[in-house]
């Protein structure tokens, strides 16, 4: 090669060089406001579409090789294995599961969409990487072995893996680690259920819980470079096909609608409270019983496979019955039956952490009950009817909307899955109504009462979860501030009890002050032999400004 060809060449990728590390840095400071960014929004995409892809193809092969056949027609074909097949596979999923979530998890407990939400919120967008491939590890397991869930909630967390591990080789901040969060999330979305709008508004409404400007067009681009990924293996389908477009007796019918979102609202908040109360009652029996935790989701196999046995329905993701609901393939005591074992079943599967997501099951649950509520409606009233198929569309929507706690996406997911646009005033008056009730049952949605439950409160809003952020630690003052009080006056708080840990949060100090009309409260830490020393003081004053910085940059950033 001539000289100035080499030294031409050598510019060229000098220049590219220069391009990246210059995107880099634009990203690092400035975030997901530049063009540079919606090319690593690509990336990522891609890359969470690419791994939702190959779980969902996992779980179809292990299916295959474990039942003959795939979620498409697993009900069917379980029904004529024998039984003791039947009985012992979920059985050594369960022992499976159990192994590597007591190596590769500190609580055995299973990671999913709520710990991405509170890595969101509360953790500049990271999640855990270890505990989260060994969740999806487990989960793979579990879907694939008769276990009673969906695929969504560690395809969201396998999302939040990827995405962390970009933003730790970036050195990203909160804002730009939060939105490399949503747009694995809405690749991997996307690609899962080939439905870029729902998988873009998924991100935005469910895991980062705002609609900034700034993050949409990211997001946005991720969610369709997850679709790509799923259209290049399966084309442009849709997960159900409805046998006919919807037709709706449009004045007339709607309050039939209305009662059924009142319907899937209890429904989906009995599903709900039946999972969190089936998950003390196994932690309860597991104490008592001295059980290991390795054990827990083998026990909880060993149930499902023995329900499993006389109703295969309730084995995998579900889609098979799901579709037959849709399509008016089931009678009315069917329905009814297989909603009431189905959600049993999704209860012995989160008691006993096995794994998997609360999405399909919802789905499922909901078309059953719209199916269900249709046919008794469409007797009634056959003259001013549509078909019972439409009330089954409704339903799955309306049902999923309140346990994700999330309308919007959730009616745009109904649509995608099914290509029906036309019923979508039935099914928006559905969710509207099931979404309201339930919410007020639970802490707004399944996730964000998990996290509730572990005592996150990110269901009152950034004003309440903002204060668990701060520790102590960072804010109190010490023996040169200006208004210190002294360290006998220090002591004299403490042994009034108005103390707290060096290491407690703003959250546990704030009442404190209510209490009493002092301005500041005594900081202790322990000493090596146990006894307490005083470390400091916190004002009020202090934790107040601490509390507006973090509320005002929190409203930056969603109005941004």
């Amino acid at each position: 090669m001539k000289p100035e060809r080499q030294t031409w060449v050598g510019e060229q990728i000098g220049a590219l060089r220069d391009l990246f590390v210059g995107a880099l840095r634009t990203v690092r400071r400035r975030g997901p406001d530049r063009v540079q960014f919606w090319f690593i929004a690509l990336v990522i995409g891609t890359a969470a579409g690419a791994a939702a892809m190959f779980f969902r193809k996992a779980i179809s092969a292990l299916q295959n090789q474990l039942y003959g056949t795939t979620d498409v027609s697993l009900a069917t074909v379980a029904g004529e294995l024998p039984w003791w097949w039947v009985l012992i596979l979920p059985i050594f999923g369960g022992l499976l599961v159990g192994a590597v979530l007591h190596h590769f998890t500190p609580d055995g407990r299973v990671r999913s969409v709520a710990d991405v939400i509170e890595g969101a919120a509360m953790q500049d967008g990271r999640v855990e990487t270890r505990a989260g491939l060994a969740s999806a590890a487990a989960s793979l397991i579990t879907l694939s072995t008769g276990g009673s869930s969906g695929r969504e909630g560690p395809v969201v967390h396998i999302a939040g893996v990827i995405s962390t591990w970009v933003s730790a080789r970036l050195h990203a901040d909160g804002i730009t680690g939060r939105d490399l969060l949503g747009c694995a999330v809405a690749g991997a979305v996307s690609a899962s259920f080939n439905a870029p709008i729902a998988g873009a508004l998924f991100a935005l409404e469910v895991v980062l819980r705002h609609f900034a400007v700034h993050a949409f067009a990211p997001i946005a681009i991720a969610a369709v470079a997850g679709t790509v990924i799923n259209r290049i293996e399966y084309g442009g389908v849709t997960e159900f096909v409805l046998p006919e477009p919807g037709s709706l007796a449009f004045f007339v019918e709607l309050p039939a609608f209305v009662i059924l979102g009142i319907v899937c609202g209890l429904v989906a908040a009995a599903l709900m409270r039946l999972v969190f109360w089936s998950e003390d009652l196994a932690s309860l029996v597991t104490r008592a019983a001295r059980m290991p935790r390795w054990l827990r989701p083998a026990v909880a196999g060993a149930l499902l496979g023995a329900l499993a046995i006389w109703f295969p329905h309730i084995i995998g993701v579900g889609y098979e019955t799901t579709a037959a609901a849709l399509t008016g393939q089931l009678l009315f005591h069917e329905a009814v039956v297989f909603a009431v074992l189905k959600c049993i079943a999704v209860a012995i599967t989160f008691a006993g952490r096995m794994g998997g997501g609360i999405f399909s099951p919802s789905l499922m649950m909901g078309a059953l009950t719209g199916l269900a509520f249709g046919i008794v409606a469409t007797a009634i009233f056959p003259q001013v009817s549509g078909s019972e198929t439409i009330y089954a569309l409704a339903g799955m929507g309306a049902v999923a909307a309140a346990v994700l706690g999330a309308p919007i996406s959730t009616t745009l997911i109904v649509f995608e899955l099914t290509g029906d646009w036309q019923t979508g005033i039935a099914v928006m008056t559905a969710v509207s109504l099931s979404t309201a009730l339930a919410s007020r049952m639970v802490e707004r949605s399944f996730f964000l009462t998990q996290l509730e439950r572990r005592g996150v409160h990110l269901a009152k809003g950034p004003q309440q979860y903002l204060l668990a952020m701060h520790r102590v630690g960072t804010v109190m003052a010490g023996p040169k501030h200006p208004d210190y009080p002294g360290e006998d006056a220090a002591r004299a708080l403490h042994a009034a009890g108005m103390s707290v840990q060096r290491t407690a949060t703003l959250e546990e100090a704030m009442p404190l002050f209510a209490k009493s009309e002092t301005h500041c409260i005594a900081v202790m830490e322990w000493a090596a032999d146990g006894t307490p020393e005083l470390a400091g003081v916190l004002f009020e004053l202090d934790a107040l400004r601490a509390y507006n910085r973090a509320l005002a940059a929190t409203a930056a950033e969603e109005h941004s």
